[in-house]
């Protein structure tokens, strides 16, 4: 079975303009799973997330953002996935689907990085509980804040404390760092731009590869 996946750090969906862009988006990439970093939304309705997807075939879980920061939105077209079960965390949000096409069951967790030692650790912690809940094939997307290895930041000269801790959760919960095509890098910012990073990623399990072995994860222009 062959699934599309979108991770975006849409930086907010409350602007009617942005949510055109996005739907547009979805609609050419045939996109069978979204997940939204940044929605910057406390309180997501359900009139939101319709105009971003597939109307009545649209499927949604959401963790809301503190105050006007943050926020995960999941979304799935029902005509692909049938959604078992979920699980929220601070900084994740869980899902557990079953494919319509073949019935494999798997599991997705969205998430968005907090940028603080303590708050990564809570992270780092809730996709480990994650692991112990459900044992099924796994895949992790979203805007993790952290950086793997120094090749992955523009400016980065020395390994640090938070690129080792990463690397090592990586390790502990036996999850394979897909290579990323299109492109180095994820993010841009800093004055006028110049700095850039790869914040963004797709981890998953040996088994979700046995699953999906034609995987390939692509980095996508940015239209917003």
């Amino acid at each position: 079975m062959n699934l599309k996946l979108l991770s975006w750090n849409v930086r907010g969906v409350n602007d009617s303009s942005n949510r055109k862009v996005i739907k547009s988006v979805i609609r050419k990439q045939k996109v069978d799973l979204l997940c939204i970093q940044e929605t910057k939304i406390q309180v997501l309705f359900e009139k939101v997330v319709k105009s971003l997807g597939s109307g009545r075939f649209l499927g949604w879980k959401a963790l809301e953002a503190i105050g006007s920061a943050g926020g995960i939105l999941v979304c799935w077209d029902k005509r692909s996935l049938e959604i078992l079960d979920w699980e929220e965390g601070q900084f994740s949000i869980s899902c557990r689907f079953r494919n319509v096409e073949n019935g494999v069951v798997w599991v997705f967790t969205g998430v968005y990085g907090p940028f603080t030692r303590q708050e990564r650790e809570c992270l780092w912690e809730e996709i480990g509980a994650i692991r112990g809940i459900w044992e099924e094939p796994w895949c992790l997307g979203g805007n993790f804040n952290v950086i793997l290895s120094q090749s992955e930041r523009s400016r980065q000269r020395r390994i640090t404390s938070a690129m080792r801790r990463f690397a090592q959760v990586i390790d502990e919960l036996g999850l394979v760092d897909l290579q990323l095509q299109g492109g180095f890098f994820t993010w841009s910012g800093g004055l006028n731009n110049q700095a850039w990073a790869r914040l963004d990623r797709f981890l998953v399990t040996p088994c979700w590869l046995d699953q999906f072995s034609r995987v390939v994860q692509r980095r996508l222009p940015r239209p917003t």
